[in-house]
């Protein structure tokens, strides 16, 4: 288990599900073979940074069940530290199942009411753990959760960043999950306005921010204490805002697109891991989006996150 002399290089918690991808196109009803891999934003960005060398810890709570043990064993085997996840037989992992893209995104029907996760809150939140990691990387997945980890997320954004850690967080919408739009937009935004680095995709600026293009969307996070706005542009690429640096930086490009979801949390591992090596804000914005490339173009959420030699490999080629 690390400690405060073995620093973390990013720590993150959310939920993360098993994941059935359907081996055929067409109504998942008439599928008769799947996939099976996991799913989880922050895991997802847990586990590409691991892939790149780095120490990363991810907290959550686990159903005592088949799934959760299929999870710890993935994310082991990643080198991801799990040692402060909590294995809860009271309650399931949740689990979800998704169709076959055919280049473009696919259907997925959730099945989380009421997982393990779910009953994540500020005690899961271990002071000397996530301040042995200098970053803390935060989404709008886990928030929408449950209250109790609205004030989870809430509680270790204040907490790492009073002490000086950065905080990344992605919005990463999902609206079904919220009571309503105008909760969701709230909440979100004040998670949002506690981190360093905002990560939203331009179709989610506007929803949260009511303003229509990335300019206007960077300059209502800049204005409220954010140091770095990076807006996922799709295939154009992404805008990445400083007080000092405004520029698009262009998208690479891919012969076929197999499945989007992912892609933005491919983005952060991109973004934040250049951060880490302080290559800049705009170098930081062009690996990100070669990460997203690479992402689109495999079926697993994971399974484009490259290793350290295959990144180093893709930016000299």
């Amino acid at each position: 288990m690390p400690t405060p002399s073995e620093e973390l290089d990013a720590v993150t918690f959310g939920e993360t599900m098993g994941m059935f991808i359907a081996d055929a196109s067409g109504d998942l009803a008439s599928v008769e073979t799947f996939t099976r891999r996991i799913a989880g934003a922050e895991t997802n960005v847990a586990v590409g940074l691991a892939r790149l060398g780095f120490k990363v810890g991810w907290v959550s709570r686990l159903g005592g069940d088949y799934m959760g043990r299929y999870i710890r064993y993935v994310l082991t085997g990643e080198g991801v530290d799990i040692s402060r996840v909590v294995d809860d037989p009271a309650r399931s992992t949740g689990f979800l199942v998704k169709s076959h893209a055919d280049g473009g995104d696919p259907t997925v029907e959730y099945f989380r009411r009421g997982s393990a996760a779910s009953v994540l809150s500020v005690k899961d939140f271990a002071a000397d753990y996530f301040l042995a990691a200098r970053h803390l990387h935060v989404t709008g997945i886990a928030a929408a959760l449950s209250d109790d980890v609205m004030e989870l997320s809430r509680h270790a954004m204040k907490t790492m960043r009073a002490a000086g850690r950065t905080v990344s967080f992605d919005p990463n919408l999902r609206p079904s999950l919220w009571p309503n739009r105008k909760v969701m937009v709230e909440r979100i935004n004040e998670l949002a306005c506690m981190a360093d680095w905002v990560l939203p995709g331009l179709s989610e600026g506007r929803i949260l921010t009511g303003l229509s293009t990335a300019e206007g969307v960077s300059a209502f996070y800049l204005d409220r204490g954010c140091k770095v706005v990076a807006i996922k542009l799709g295939p154009e690429g992404a805008y990445v805002r400083t007080p000092k640096v405004a520029e698009i930086v262009p998208g690479v490009a891919v012969e076929r697109v197999v499945d989007t979801v992912g892609a933005g949390d491919a983005f952060a591992v991109g973004f934040v891991s250049a951060m880490f090596e302080d290559l800049g804000v705009v170098a930081a914005a062009a690996r990100g989006n070669r990460l997203g490339a690479l992402a689109i173009q495999v079926i697993g959420d994971m399974d484009g996150l490259p290793t350290r030699a295959q990144l180093q490999a893709a930016e000299t080629a």
